[in-house]
């Protein structure tokens, strides 16, 4: 997929599940729940054991079903591995000029995370087409968000750290291009007992609360 693609596909579906798994079973686990629930996208990050391989191994198993992700990804060498693997995109925590630059030489979209509006700008200037604002949920959560969207009503940006089904509708309609759920979503306890339909369920309702939210459309900033 080309990184328009890539983009466009993140905007249709809207939220992008970060997974953070003690192994590559628990893993594996999270993202056939999330896709059962009707999220065809992942985020495997690099704190996950293995996780080169465990991207490997999803996008073998679920190919064009599923666009795989690598996250906390801090360094082209930690990108080129990724890539390597099959991800078609990356998130970083922060803004890395040096992993954005090599994900463009390779025709991957990079994730840029910036918090500041000075970071925004510099991601900007980077070459950053999206952009993750981390971590949102602690610094006033949909009002910080609307309220750099004001200055930037360009930016497509994304939410994380502190995103759940209480507060999603409202991080869409303070303009949002998607979300990203990590643990509100992939429960850890969850995880490791096995229950799967848990996630699948949370997965199901977080879906319907974006989809109806986009119906209102974003509040005027």
């Amino acid at each position: 997929m080309t990184i328009d693609s890539v983009i466009r596909r993140i905007g249709e579906i809207g939220i992008i599940p970060v997974i953070r798994a003690a192994n590559v079973e628990e893993a594996s686990r999270a993202v056939e729940a999330i896709c059962q629930g009707g999220i065809p996208i992942v985020e495997i990050t690099m704190t996950v054991p293995n996780a080169p391989v465990v991207i490997c191994d999803v996008v073998r198993r679920y190919g064009s079903q599923v666009l795989v992700g690598a996250g906390t990804v801090l360094s082209s060498e930690q990108a080129k591995l990724c890539i390597g693997a099959g991800a078609q995109f990356l998130v970083s925590p922060g803004l890395s000029p040096a992993v954005i630059s090599f994900a463009h030489t390779s025709d991957t979209l990079a994730i840029a995370g910036v918090l500041t509006p000075t970071e925004l700008m510099n991601a900007q200037t980077s070459g950053a087409r999206l952009i993750k604002i981390f971590p949102c949920g602690n610094v006033g959560g949909p009002k910080y968000l609307k309220s750099l969207k004001a200055p930037f009503p360009d930016a497509a940006l994304i939410p994380t750290g502190g995103v759940n089904i209480s507060n999603a509708a409202d991080f869409i309609l303070a303009g949002a291009f998607a979300l990203g759920v990590g643990a509100d979503l992939i429960d850890a306890a969850a995880l490791r007992d096995g229950n799967v339909s848990r996630i699948t369920q949370a997965a199901s309702e977080l879906v319907q609360t974006v989809q109806a939210a986009r119906k209102q459309g974003p509040l005027p900033t």
